[in-house]
């Protein structure tokens, strides 16, 4: 892929050291993007989706309820390799900081940025705050910004090269990132439309192009095949979600919050690349991307979908948008706006750091959430209560705490009782935590009906006393004898719905788990 992407627009010649130099800047900027998010990878302790991830891990499989199977394999990889430490899970997510930005960078290149451009368009990349959250745990979300904007990438090079094979990569990346995150199909939508509106309609006439699809429908096969043999999971996953979870914004609230995803001192950036696409002449002939992102814009907007679900469009903007402050910036009056536009960038990303990046102790970010004016993260509010931080650090408090509390209900029962007990949580983040707390506290593993937990199955039929947490009683009393509360866990900085969680000691099942397994199933 480097060698099919390494030379720049041929009607603009570089000096070869001049490239390497820039390629170097690149390179350094990277380190310091992965660097950044090392520092602060300890901070306030395991996210609630990595417990779920790391369970996924040990169940490999080709699909799972809500999401594809590619980051668990390479999480798989890295634990494998490197362990499960805090600092060790959040390495791949810190590289992929860096990787985001060098290849932002070098999208601006093939634009036609010289080093500023670069620097900027990388730089701006690395302070975006919805990467600088998403790179700073172990989710899908991290390699999900690569993928899209090394399709912008390669749809760049495809067009001005007119080297119509490089569609083969084009598809690659494309498998590749529809086994990480379904999403990648609204950027191939996208591009789709981009094709249609313009001149460029002429590539879908190529054998290539239609290689390339093939490509990545081959590549995706492994998971539409698991998800036909399971009945759909993750479309019963997302009409659940659509019907019974997300909030879904109205049009105009939609297209205003992705200035808060991308920083609102980036706007200009990105808005200028928006434009660069649609309407400049020297963006003339990539009208396509331009086309993409409102195609993706729209369909979002409509859908109501959540906010940071555009997010991986935005580097192939901020690249272009950093062509045009070049080209803007350049004369002698206007050059000292360069480093000032840069230094504003930094600037508002030191303020706003303490909100997507753990830098603060909790006591000291509640103290700061209320001092800065319109905090760019809102709290979110969950059995009449509000949260105290954002839900992207509240759901890293209280899960050792609440392990060690169901393993004191857990010793608390007789040796014989022991062997025919489950623990079952309402969610994966409670499972997860167990499953990977519990053993080294003595714990069995814990089964739950929520996404793909259910599809792991019940507890043994043998089982007489269950251990449940985070199932209100009224639920359990229609499956169990006796229902006697064994501890209330609190938990101030954590989400509401995980605080004052009752743990529960159940005896005389109702029916065997097996039978009654199918009726709790929750994709949502």
């Amino acid at each position: 892929m480097a060698a099919a992407l390494d030379n720049p627009d041929p009607s603009c010649p570089r000096d070869p050291a001049e490239a390497t130099f820039n390629t170097f800047v690149l390179a350094a900027i990277a380190l310091a993007a992965v660097a950044l998010h090392l520092a602060y990878a300890t901070g306030y302790g395991y996210f609630r989706d990595e417990f779920y991830y790391l369970a996924c891990a040990n169940h490999l499989s080709f699909g799972y309820v809500d999401h594809p199977p590619l980051s668990i394999w390479l999480l798989y990889l890295q634990r494998s390799l490197l362990g499960d430490s805090l600092f060790a899970l959040r390495l791949l997510p810190a590289v992929c900081a860096g990787v985001l930005a060098f290849v932002t960078g070098r999208l601006a290149r093939e634009l036609g940025a010289d080093l500023y451009g670069q620097v900027l368009a990388a730089v701006a990349t690395v302070l975006t705050p919805v990467f600088m959250v998403t790179m700073g745990f172990y989710s899908m979300n991290a390699f999900d910004p690569i993928m899209w904007t090394l399709g912008a990438l390669v749809m760049v090079r495809i067009i001005r090269s007119g080297n119509q094979r490089l569609w083969l990569l084009f598809g690659l990346i494309a498998g590749v990132g529809l086994e990480n995150k379904h999403l990648m199909l609204f950027f191939g939508f996208g591009v789709v439309v981009g094709l249609l509106l313009t001149r460029e309609r002429r590539q879908l006439a190529s054998i290539w192009f239609w290689a390339g699809g093939a490509l990545a429908l081959a590549l995706f096969m492994p998971n539409l095949v698991w998800q036909i043999r399971h009945g759909w999971p993750t479309l019963e996953f997302m009409q659940n979600a659509e019907r019974f979870k997300d909030y879904h914004p109205p049009p105009p609230v939609f297209v205003l919050g992705q200035i808060a995803t991308a920083g609102p001192l980036a706007a200009p950036l990105w808005l200028s690349g928006l434009w660069f696409y649609l309407f400049s002449f020297k963006g003339r002939d990539l009208r396509v991307l331009g086309w993409t992102y409102l195609a993706i814009l729209a369909v979002f907007s409509w859908e109501g979908a959540k906010d940071y679900y555009l997010a991986p469009a935005y580097p192939m903007l901020l690249a272009a948008g950093a062509v045009a402050f070049e080209n803007w910036f350049s004369g002698a009056r206007l050059r000292w706006l360069r480093p000032a536009y840069l230094g504003v960038l930094v600037a508002s990303a030191v303020a706003i750091s303490p909100l997507v990046m753990p830098i603060l102790p909790p006591q000291k970010l509640v103290a700061y959430l209320h001092w800065v004016p319109l905090a760019a993260v809102p709290t979110e509010r969950g059995k009449n209560k509000v949260a105290m931080l954002p839900q992207h650090f509240a759901d890293r408090f209280g899960w050792p705490e609440k392990v060690r509390a169901i393993a004191s209900v857990y010793d608390s029962l007789s040796i014989d009782d022991r062997a025919h007990t489950a623990i079952l949580a309402d969610n994966y983040g409670e499972a997860g935590a167990i499953d990977f707390f519990g053993p080294r506290l003595g714990l069995p593993h814990a089964v739950s009906t929520h996404n793909t937990y259910w599809i792991w199955g019940p507890p043994p039929d043998d089982t007489r006393v269950m251990i449940t947490i985070g199932i209100p009683r009224k639920n359990l009393e229609q499956y169990f004898d006796t229902v006697t509360e064994a501890a209330v866990i609190t938990c101030l900085y954590c989400m509401p719905y995980e605080d004052h969680l009752a743990i529960y000691l159940c005896r005389g099942p109702k029916g065997k788990p097996s039978q009654v397994w199918p009726r709790g199933k929750r994709f949502i």
